[in-house]
């Protein structure tokens, strides 16, 4: 009888679903969607029983669509969003809505963390220094905003942990994700107590660290009857949703990283050593392959750019897009495919919401550069393709500076399904990209690492391996020597625009109070 896995991604917008058999072939997925709550400005906050109830839908509607017997699932296992914190009670109630990941509202929390520890030893010991979205400022935030709601804290964890604990009643995290708290030593793999100490926490409110596939607990009877699994079905740890992610695109062995084009942009490479970035440009965090590490670089506004030219500059192709069922990315790249490498002379800086890996400069904006009277539209559209790729090549530039070696890209998300772009970034990075046979995201990771975790596959890698392929691979072309000499100047332009965009947000905020 053949066995099979589910993975579940708990992410920021929904809750994704995949029914994995023992060969990797998925069988069945699942999308069920929950509102993001955001009572002012800056603030996100999500109901965590939204979390818990997408995830037992989801897994009653894959079991039903494969039309498979419940007990033919062997083990089950989540991905989550990152950095959120869930503040329970010793009654195991949830204290107030979690703050997630997108939360800015810790702007001074963070420069309290990173000037009472340290911002050069927050990278040694966290792999990266406290930012705005991580857990560590949220609790300290709620600290001095609502410390009747601190003094009431038992255990924070974080969103992917808190479904599992609805699941199996066991108080637990893993590597992947306490690494993303900023409260964590991502060497020793333990709490940090320098961090806590400035937060406010002892460690007994924080839940025990496991590995990515040790198996947490199984589902409780009434997990189960809400499910529709057996009672007991093993609960795999997990993993973060970029851990996650990286599992499932392959990126488990050294030499790989992935890249990945959603809203956001994120450029992941598998380490087998705890390597940190001196400046904390990247982020160095613990991996759901045991004993291993990855380093990843993040840009705000990747394909977000794009959907900012679809939303205003592309009209006509949501009018088509709306009326043919054609998709309007589609459209845009074929017509962003006339213009030639390097646009014409045009540069496009991706700073939409400003930028993270290389800046860290909430004040950067977008920019054209170099426009004139004879760029046409297919231009602009090319420069942002390119503009997108060369935001990337700065992760991607670090990661050579640390000493890793990236000797594959794997594509993955929206972006890494367009030809062009994959042969943009190509040339643009210098690095041949491949597209793979499955591309599901961080819900096929945790599917994988489930299956690890009950010994359908010997370990991660091998279950990785065996499932995840390149089926086309795009080698470096003729325009990647231009675009070495068009990227120098794409770097000279943040520099040259720094203080300007400090000064424009100062203007902004005293005439636009």
């Amino acid at each position: 009888m053949l066995r099979y896995v589910i993975g579940v991604d708990v992410g920021t917008t929904g809750a994704k679903t995949l029914l994995v058999d023992e060969r990797g072939r998925v069988a069945a997925g699942a999308f069920d969607e929950y509102p993001l709550l955001v009572p002012r400005p800056g603030w996100a906050e999500q109901e965590p029983d939204a979390w818990y109830e997408a995830t037992i839908h989801g897994i009653r509607k894959v079991v039903a669509q494969a039309g498979i017997r419940p007990d033919q699932v062997a083990a089950l296992s989540l991905s989550g969003q990152m950095h959120g914190s869930v503040f329970v009670d010793r009654s195991g109630q949830v204290i107030r809505r979690p703050l997630l990941w997108c939360d800015v509202r810790t702007a001074e929390e963070v420069r309290a963390i990173n000037e009472a520890v340290g911002r050069q030893r927050m990278v040694a010991i966290a792999g990266s220094p406290a930012m705005e979205g991580f857990t560590a400022p949220k609790v300290l935030w709620l600290r001095r905003h609502e410390p009747a709601h601190f003094d009431r804290i038992a255990s924070v964890l974080l969103p992917k942990d808190y479904v599992r604990f609805r699941l199996t009643g066991e108080l637990a995290t893993e590597v992947s994700d306490a690494a993303g708290s900023a409260m964590f030593d991502v060497e020793r793999g333990v709490w940090a107590p320098e961090v806590l100490e400035v937060v406010g926490l002892r460690p007994d409110q924080l839940p025990r660290v496991l590995r990515s596939v040790d198996v947490a607990g199984g589902l409780t009877r009434a997990a189960a009857e809400a499910s529709g699994l057996p009672p007991g079905t093993p609960v795999v740890a997990g993993g973060a949703d970029n851990a996650c992610g990286a599992v499932g695109a392959g990126v488990v062995r050294p030499g790989r990283a992935h890249v990945s084009i959603g809203s956001s942009g994120v450029l992941v490479t598998f380490a087998a050593t705890p390597s940190r970035d001196g400046g904390g440009r990247v982020h160095t965090f613990n991996h759901a392959v045991p004993g291993a590490w990855y380093v990843m670089g993040v840009m705000l506004a990747a394909g977000l750019s794009l959907r900012w030219v679809r939303d205003h500059l592309g009209q006509a192709e949501r009018a088509v897009a709306e009326l043919t069922g054609m998709d309007a990315y589609d459209l845009l790249t074929r017509e962003a495919a006339i213009s030639p490498p390097g646009a014409r002379g045009l540069w496009f800086l991706p700073y939409l919401n400003g930028e993270r890996t290389p800046h860290a400069d909430p004040y950067a904006r977008g920019v054209w550069f170099g426009l004139s009277a004879a760029h046409s539209r297919a231009d602009l559209i090319r420069s942002v393709l390119e503009g997108v790729a060369f935001g990337l090549r700065d992760s991607l530039e670090v990661f050579r500076e640390m000493g890793i070696e990236v000797k594959e890209l794997r594509a993955i998300g929206g972006g890494g399904k367009s030809p062009l772009w994959r042969r943009v970034l190509a040339d643009v990075l210098g690095v041949p990209i491949a597209r793979l046979n499955v591309d599901e995201g961080p819900a096929y990771g945790a599917a994988l690492l489930a299956g690890a975790g009950v010994g359908i596959w010997p370990n991660v890698a091998e279950a990785s391996d065996a499932s995840v392929t390149p089926v086309e691979t795009v080698e470096p072309g003729e325009a990647s020597d231009d675009y070495r000499a068009r990227y120098r100047i794409f770097r000279s332009l943040y520099a040259a625009l720094k203080e300007s965009f400090r000064e424009a947000a100062a203007i902004s905020e005293a005439t636009n109070p």
